[in-house]
Order: C-alpha cells, then structure tokens, then sequence
C-alpha cells in the first residue's frame, strides 16, 4: 500500500489530466478518492493512500515521473493458442520501479507478446517516463514494430498500431530484441501469472 508525500490539490489536478475519475472522500478525513482498473487513491492532508490490487498506474500518475526507463516485457501461451499471461517491468538506475504479471485470455504466443509489450508501455506512459528503451526476447514482435517485418495477421496489425500510439506518447524510444536471458524477469513474471491460474 504505497504513501506517496504531495500536495492533495496537485495530485488530483494531475489525476483529472490523464483522465482518472475522482470522487469526494469517504470520511472527513478523506479530501478526495480517485479509482483506475482496480487501484484506489486516497488523498489525505499531505498525502495520499493507493490501494487495490494494481497501484502500479496510479502511483506513476502521482509521482510525476520523467526521466527514462528500460522496459522489459515478454508474453507466454501454453498451447500455441492455448492458457497465456503477460510479464513486464520498468528499471531505472534506482532498479525495479514496477514490475507485473497477469493471466489474459486464451491465445497465441504472439498475441501474448504483443499484449505484454502493450502492458508495459501502459504503465511506463502512466509512470510519466520521457523515454523509454525497450527489450524483449520475441524477434518477431521487435522486428514487426521497428517495420523491418511485415505484419500479414490482421489482429497483429491492430496491436501493432496501439504499440505505436504508445511510443508517440514518449520523447524518444527504442526497441531492442534480447536473449531470453536478458529478459529473464518478465519472463518469470509471465510464467509465475500462468501457473498461478492453473493452480
């Protein structure tokens, strides 16, 4: 349950920017509350509260971000389609600032890497990074995105374009194929969401 020290009335402007629906608080203590896909901010004197099960987002909204990331990200699918799961983290010279792993609807190997690097860039937007260096273990979706491959699948494409979106939101960017090794973290990430769900 992150603290984050600010000044209420900041915090929400900030909030209200990126478009997160604020509410009055629940008690007099409360200044005012603020919900996005399952997290709730809680702003008191000085500070405010975030909770649920994903703080990730708002945190990053909150803090202000800047600067730059390495993002990391890596998809998996049992089955080729079959159970899939998605692994990301942000690192910065402080280190891991956010990391997650989450099950998604059953698909293919591909689908699942393009959702993951989706995932991540998300949050790297909603941590307020400037520019992001991005590394991921599939060749295809790297090579997809950077335009040196064409994208023949046209649920492919459609991911291609919201990656894009995603990228234009940063001053600069780049994306950069790793070995598996490399990208250890949210491979384990993924795998670790997969097993949770099949247990």
């Amino acid at each position: 349950m992150p603290t984050i020290p600010c000044d209420p009335t900041v915090a929400r402007e900030r909030l209200a920017a990126a478009g997160v629906e604020i509410e009055p608080g629940n008690t007099d203590h409360e200044r005012w509350r603020a919900r996005r896909e399952g997290a709730v901010a809680v702003a008191y004197d000085g500070k405010v509260v975030v909770q649920g099960r994903d703080p990730t987002r708002l945190v990053g909204l909150l803090q202000g971000g800047g600067g730059r990331a390495h993002v990391y990200f890596d998809g998996a699918s049992r089955g080729n389609p079959g159970p899939a799961a998605v692994g990301w983290c942000l690192v910065t010279s402080d280190g891991i600032v956010a990391e997650g792993g989450e099950r998604i609807e059953s698909t293919t190997n591909n689908r699942a890497e393009y959702a993951a690097l989706i995932r991540a860039l998300e949050a790297a937007v909603d941590y307020g990074f400037e520019e992001v260096d991005v590394r991921g273990d599939s060749e295809l979706i790297v090579k997809q995105v950077r335009g040196e491959w064409n994208v023949n699948d046209p649920g492919l494409r459609e991911r291609r374009v919201r990656v894009h979106e995603l990228l234009d939101r940063f001053d600069r960017w780049s994306l950069v194929h790793v070995p598996r090794e490399i990208n250890a973290r949210a491979d384990e990430l993924a795998n670790e969401a997969l097993d949770d769900a099949t247990r």
